[in-house]
Formats: structure tokens, C-alpha cells, sequence
């Protein structure tokens, strides 16, 4: 198996969200969602959540937004309005969701070949956070166009819901670690789904403290403060999208993290797996790549 990443490419996750030159990185790990942080409806939407949180990285807030616009509850006279701007969000998005399928579907190829073809698994992981710095920038006036249909009630029941959202990617793309024996991250997924033996989890577990070390991380004080921001402006009277400064690089890292750990955690889990093993995560990649969560229409079944 080849190497997991090149370290060039990695630079390229920190420096994807600031168009005219890198952010900085941070070195701590993520650390757990706020106390505070609002909770899933119920077990089985976060069983849900947590599922698509661990595969899907293509649009950062901006995904967030989407995927809550189904659930607040708009009156028919709302509702023609959002689903237009949903669209249109959805639109915006096809970018990163088209590097989001190619990482997942280099993914499963390695997989299959039990071997990784390392130059295009970076470039992939890299992309996913190019495109996604571009969303925000693309999504202002529709963003604005939401504001001005929802009333004061429904923007702060959005705002809670992304914050949900944020919560529930937090949980699932949590770092494995040697001492973490209940992670909610992707080898806890991966344990009683492939049916792991405890030596598969520990190697797996291994690999994954070995191979992020000194890797680019979520910066968890950046990622609160666009949240902040973000639920503060949206919740006033007056709202203008582009007024936010530093969205874009956010949700960049957001998704920059999720792209690399999923990589990272493939890549490792691999050698550790069974070839039947293999062809069941690779399958599951596959299912992914071919999902669009935010393709649907409000009101779809």
C-alpha cells in the first residue's frame, strides 16, 4: 500500500478557505461540541446525522443550511419561496459536491485494488476544500433572499438547527485516539458494522494517532467564532451575507478536516481489513458518492 498523503497537498486543506493566501493552522485536535450545543430531535435522526456527517463534506455551513430548511415547519406561503432559494443554494454547492464524490470514489477504488493511488487521493481531499471556499461567496445573495422570507421565529429555529448540524459533524468525524475506546468517529461505525476484532480496532486505532501527527486540524475557536457570527447576523432585523468575513475560510477547514480524516481513516483501516471487509466499506463509499442529501425537494418523501 502506498503512503497515505503527501505532505504538499496537505498544505493545500489550510490554505483552501483564504483565497488570497493560507489561514492559519492550528495543532489541537478537535475538541468535543459545546455542552450547550443543541441536540438532534432524537437518537435515530442523529444515527442518521452522524452517518451522513462522517461521508459528506462538500459544502461546510453552507450544507448545514440546506439540509435545515426541510425541517422548520414553513407555512405554503413560505415554502414555494425557500424551495427556490434551496435550489438555488443547491446549485451553488454541485462544485464541491463533484470533488466530494471524487475523494470518496478514489476512496473505493484503493479499497478494491487494496492498493491507493496516493497522488489522486491527495489531490481530491485538496479540492474538496478549494470548491468549498467558493460556496460562500456564491451563496450571499441567496443567503440574503432567506433572511428576508423568514420571520425573527423561523431564522433563530434555522440557526439552531446548523448549530445541531455542527454539533452532530463534531461527533462524527471525532479523532480516534489510543485512549478512545467510545468514539462516535468512524472506527466506532466501522467496529460494528465490519464486524472488527478487537486487534483490528486497536491496529486501525494505531495507525490513525500515528499518521495525524503534526497534520492540519479543525481550529475549533475559528469554527465557534463563524458560527457565532453567522447566528448572530442572522437572527438580527438587518442581515447582509457578504458582511461576513472569514465564512468562506471556515467552512473550508470544516470540510478540509472531514476530507482528510475520512481519507486518512480509509487508508489505514485498509491493510487491517479483510477483502470482504474491503468490498462492504467500499460499497458504502460508493452509496455516498451517488447521494446528494441536499438534491431534495422540502416536502419530498
Amino acid at each position: 500500500m502506498s503512503r497515505p498523503f503527501h505532505r504538499s497537498a496537505l498544505a493545500l486543506i489550510a490554505c483552501a478557505g483564504a483565497l488570497a493566501g493560507c489561514a492559519s493552522q492550528s495543532a489541537a485536535s478537535p475538541p468535543p461540541a459545546a455542552a450547550n450545543a443543541p441536540s438532534p430531535v432524537d437518537d435515530e435522526q442523529a444515527s442518521g446525522l452522524l452517518e451522513h456527517h462522517r461521508y459528506h463534506h462538500h459544502g461546510g455551513v453552507m450544507l448545514f443550511i440546506v439540509m435545515s430548511l426541510d425541517t422548520l415547519g414553513l407555512p405554503a406561503n413560505e415554502r414555494a419561496k425557500v424551495e427556490k432559494i434551496r435550489s438555488d443554494l443547491h446549485t451553488r454547492m454541485q462544485p464541491a459536491l463533484t470533488a466530494d464524490r471524487a475523494l470518496t470514489s478514489a476512496l473505493a477504488d484503493g479499497l478494491d485494488a487494496a492498493a491507493f493511488d496516493s497522488a489522486k487521493v491527495d489531490a481530491a481531499v485538496a479540492e474538496v476544500g478549494t470548491a468549498v471556499a467558493s460556496v460562500h461567496d456564491a451563496s450571499a445573495e441567496a443567503l440574503n433572499e432567506l433572511h428576508a422570507v423568514l420571520t425573527p421565529p423561523e431564522r433563530a429555529a434555522l440557526v439552531d438547527k446548523v448549530q445541531s448540524h455542527y454539533a452532530v459533524w463534531r461527533r462524527a468525524n471525532a479523532e480516534e485516539t489510543p485512549n478512545d475506546e467510545a468514539s462516535s468517529g468512524h472506527l466506532a461505525m466501522l467496529a460494528g458494522d465490519l464486524g472488527l476484532s478487537q486487534e483490528q480496532t486497536e491496529r486501525i486505532r494505531a495507525g490513525m494517532a500515528d499518521g495525524l501527527k503534526g497534520l492540519p486540524r479543525v481550529d475549533a475557536k475559528e469554527q465557534e467564532t463563524q458560527l457565532k457570527a453567522f447566528a448572530d447576523a442572522f437572527r438580527a432585523e438587518q442581515f447582509d451575507a457578504k458582511s461576513l468575513v472569514g465564512g468562506g475560510a471556515a467552512s473550508a477547514h470544516l470540510a478540509g478536516w472531514g476530507a482528510l480524516h475520512l481519507a486518512h481513516f480509509v487508508q489505514a483501516a485498509s491493510p487491517v481489513l479483510s477483502a470482504e471487509q474491503r468490498a462492504i466499506l467500499s460499497k458504502r463509499l460508493r452509496d455516498h458518492a451517488a447521494h446528494d442529501p441536499s438534491a431534495q425537494a422540502m416536502g419530498a418523501p
